[in-house]
C-alpha cells in the first residue's frame, strides 16, 4: 500500500494542483482512463469545499489530501479542520442556507461528489470533516 499526502494552504489556486496530482497518482494506481476525469472533478469539488470551509471559518491550517493505492482500490481522503459543532452553528445561524453564507455551495459540492463517485463517505467530528472516496483499479494484464 502506497500513500501520497498533500497539505496545502486554503487557497483556491491550490485546488488545481491537487486535481493534477490526484489524476497522476490514480493513473499510476491503475484507475481506468475513462474514470480519470471523474477522479479529477471529485477531488476538485472536495478540495474546493475544504478551502471554502477553512476560509469561511477563518482557519489558517492546511487542507489535507491522502491518495492511497491498494491492490484493488484507489482511495482519496480530503480533510478539513472545521469541527462539526462549528458547521452546526453556521447552519443554525440566521440567513444561513440562503446562498450568501456559502452553505448552498457546500451542499452542491457534496451532491456533485455523490454523483461522480459510487463509493463516497462524508464524516465530521470535533477535529474536522473528512471525505473518503474510492475507485476500483485494474489488475495488471496477464501475459
Amino acid at each position: 500500500m502506497a500513500t501520497v499526502e498533500l497539505r496545502f494552504s486554503a487557497l483556491p489556486e491550490h485546488v488545481r494542483t491537487a486535481r493534477l496530482v490526484a489524476a497522476a497518482v490514480a493513473r499510476r494506481a491503475g484507475v481506468d482512463d475513462a474514470v480519470l476525469d471523474e477522479v479529477r472533478l471529485a477531488v476538485g469539488e472536495a478540495c474546493s469545499r475544504a478551502v471554502g470551509l477553512h476560509v469561511g471559518h477563518g482557519l489558517g491550517t492546511p487542507v489535507r489530501v491522502a491518495l492511497t493505492e491498494d491492490e484493488k482500490v484507489f482511495r482519496i481522503e480530503v480533510g478539513d479542520d472545521v469541527p462539526q459543532a462549528a458547521l452546526g452553528a453556521a447552519q443554525a445561524a440566521p440567513g444561513s442556507g440562503d446562498g450568501t453564507g456559502g452553505d448552498d455551495e457546500v451542499d452542491m459540492g457534496l451532491a456533485v461528489i455523490s454523483g461522480l463517485v459510487d463509493d463516497v463517505e462524508v464524516t465530521a467530528d470535533e477535529r474536522g470533516g473528512l471525505i473518503r472516496m474510492s475507485w476500483p483499479t485494474n489488475p495488471e494484464p496477464l501475459d
